[in-house]
Protein backbone atom coordinates (compact mmCIF):
# COMPACT_ATOMS: atom_id res chain seq x y z
CA UNK A 1 0.00 0.00 0.00
CA UNK A 2 1.26 3.18 -1.36
CA UNK A 3 1.71 6.31 1.39
CA UNK A 4 -0.06 9.52 1.18
CA UNK A 5 1.12 12.71 1.64
CA UNK A 6 -1.55 16.01 2.15
CA UNK A 7 -0.89 19.37 2.84
CA UNK A 8 -3.95 22.44 3.58
CA UNK A 9 -3.36 25.93 2.34
CA UNK A 10 -6.12 28.44 2.65
CA UNK A 11 -6.13 30.99 -0.05
CA UNK A 12 -7.61 34.56 0.03
CA UNK A 13 -10.28 33.42 -3.12
CA UNK A 14 -13.09 32.33 -3.30
CA UNK A 15 -13.24 28.65 -5.30
CA UNK A 16 -14.28 29.69 -8.40
CA UNK A 17 -10.98 31.85 -8.86
CA UNK A 18 -8.92 28.93 -7.15
CA UNK A 19 -10.39 25.86 -9.52
CA UNK A 20 -9.38 28.65 -12.40
CA UNK A 21 -6.29 28.82 -11.88
CA UNK A 22 -5.70 24.95 -10.95
CA UNK A 23 -7.22 24.19 -14.00
CA UNK A 24 -4.66 26.57 -16.30
CA UNK A 25 -2.43 23.51 -17.19
CA UNK A 26 -0.31 25.10 -19.83
CA UNK A 27 0.64 27.84 -16.69
CA UNK A 28 1.85 25.19 -14.12
CA UNK A 29 5.76 25.90 -15.39
CA UNK A 30 5.09 29.57 -14.51
CA UNK A 31 3.57 28.79 -10.59
CA UNK A 32 5.00 25.14 -9.84
CA UNK A 33 8.35 24.66 -9.72
CA UNK A 34 8.99 20.86 -10.73
CA UNK A 35 6.50 21.00 -13.47
CA UNK A 36 8.94 22.05 -17.06
CA UNK A 37 5.51 21.74 -19.17
CA UNK A 38 2.44 20.85 -19.04
CA UNK A 39 -0.01 20.22 -22.42
CA UNK A 40 -3.79 19.64 -22.76
CA UNK A 41 -4.28 16.89 -24.73
CA UNK A 42 -8.10 16.36 -24.58
CA UNK A 43 -10.92 18.10 -22.54
CA UNK A 44 -14.09 17.11 -21.27
CA UNK A 45 -17.83 17.67 -21.98
CA UNK A 46 -17.51 20.52 -19.80
CA UNK A 47 -14.35 21.76 -21.67
CA UNK A 48 -12.13 21.33 -19.07
CA UNK A 49 -8.72 19.19 -19.92
CA UNK A 50 -9.32 15.77 -19.23
CA UNK A 51 -5.69 14.57 -20.14
CA UNK A 52 -3.14 16.39 -19.53
CA UNK A 53 1.07 15.38 -20.41
CA UNK A 54 3.47 16.66 -18.24
CA UNK A 55 7.00 16.86 -18.09
CA UNK A 56 8.22 16.75 -14.32
CA UNK A 57 11.70 17.43 -12.52
CA UNK A 58 11.03 16.88 -8.89
CA UNK A 59 14.89 16.21 -8.16
CA UNK A 60 15.30 12.41 -7.63
CA UNK A 61 11.66 12.15 -9.50
CA UNK A 62 11.83 13.34 -13.11
CA UNK A 63 9.97 11.70 -15.68
CA UNK A 64 7.27 12.22 -18.59
CA UNK A 65 3.65 11.08 -18.08
CA UNK A 66 -0.09 11.71 -18.90
CA UNK A 67 -3.09 11.79 -16.51
CA UNK A 68 -6.42 11.97 -16.42
CA UNK A 69 -8.82 14.25 -14.80
CA UNK A 70 -12.18 14.14 -13.11
CA UNK A 71 -13.83 17.39 -11.93
CA UNK A 72 -16.64 17.83 -9.32
CA UNK A 73 -17.75 21.57 -10.08
CA UNK A 74 -15.21 23.88 -7.95
CA UNK A 75 -15.00 21.13 -4.76
CA UNK A 76 -12.64 18.23 -6.34
CA UNK A 77 -10.53 17.98 -8.88
CA UNK A 78 -8.68 13.72 -8.86
CA UNK A 79 -6.61 12.41 -10.92
CA UNK A 80 -4.68 9.29 -11.69
CA UNK A 81 -2.29 8.21 -14.38
CA UNK A 82 -3.31 7.36 -18.04
CA UNK A 83 -0.18 6.85 -19.65
CA UNK A 84 3.02 5.82 -17.34
CA UNK A 85 5.99 7.36 -17.40
CA UNK A 86 9.62 5.77 -17.61
CA UNK A 87 9.84 6.49 -13.52
CA UNK A 88 6.50 7.40 -12.60
CA UNK A 89 4.31 4.52 -12.91
CA UNK A 90 1.61 5.06 -10.72
CA UNK A 91 0.55 9.14 -9.55
CA UNK A 92 -2.68 9.73 -7.83
CA UNK A 93 -4.02 12.86 -6.04
CA UNK A 94 -6.71 15.39 -5.66
CA UNK A 95 -7.10 18.98 -4.87
CA UNK A 96 -10.60 19.96 -2.50
CA UNK A 97 -11.58 22.70 -2.50
CA UNK A 98 -13.77 24.02 1.12
CA UNK A 99 -15.24 27.41 1.78
CA UNK A 100 -13.29 29.05 4.87
CA UNK A 101 -13.95 32.25 6.09
CA UNK A 102 -13.32 34.63 3.42
CA UNK A 103 -11.21 32.25 1.12
CA UNK A 104 -10.90 28.68 0.25
CA UNK A 105 -8.86 25.97 1.97
CA UNK A 106 -7.33 23.39 -0.77
CA UNK A 107 -6.45 20.54 0.35
CA UNK A 108 -3.56 18.47 -1.46
CA UNK A 109 -3.09 14.88 -1.67
CA UNK A 110 -0.39 12.81 -3.66
CA UNK A 111 0.51 9.61 -3.95
CA UNK A 112 3.04 8.08 -6.15
CA UNK A 113 4.48 4.77 -6.94
CA UNK A 114 7.72 4.67 -8.97
CA UNK A 115 9.01 1.41 -11.39
CA UNK A 116 12.62 2.33 -9.72
CA UNK A 117 13.82 1.08 -6.75
CA UNK A 118 13.34 4.07 -3.91
CA UNK A 119 14.30 4.48 -0.58
CA UNK A 120 10.76 4.92 1.26
CA UNK A 121 11.73 8.18 2.96
CA UNK A 122 13.51 9.83 -0.67
CA UNK A 123 10.35 9.23 -1.83
CA UNK A 124 7.92 10.92 0.55
CA UNK A 125 10.41 13.59 0.67
CA UNK A 126 10.23 14.18 -2.82
CA UNK A 127 6.66 14.23 -2.71
CA UNK A 128 6.00 16.30 0.33
CA UNK A 129 8.32 18.83 -1.80
CA UNK A 130 6.00 18.62 -4.84
CA UNK A 131 2.66 19.37 -2.55
CA UNK A 132 4.49 21.95 -0.55
CA UNK A 133 5.47 23.86 -3.91
CA UNK A 134 2.13 23.18 -5.19
CA UNK A 135 0.53 24.58 -2.46
CA UNK A 136 2.80 27.79 -2.07
CA UNK A 137 3.07 28.26 -5.76
CA UNK A 138 -1.15 28.07 -6.07
CA UNK A 139 -1.38 30.30 -3.54
CA UNK A 140 0.93 32.68 -5.08
CA UNK A 141 -0.88 32.17 -8.10
CA UNK A 142 -4.01 33.26 -7.23
CA UNK A 143 -3.88 36.22 -4.21
CA UNK A 144 -1.33 37.90 -7.08
CA UNK A 145 -4.19 37.71 -9.52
Amino acid sequence: MSDRTTSTATIAAGRADVMAVIADFPSYPQWAGQVKSAEVLSTDADGRPHTVRFVLDAGPISDTYTLAYAWQGDDLLSWQVAEPGKMVSELRGSYRLADVGSGTEVTYELTVDLSVPMIGLIKRKAEKVIVDTALKGLKKRVEGR
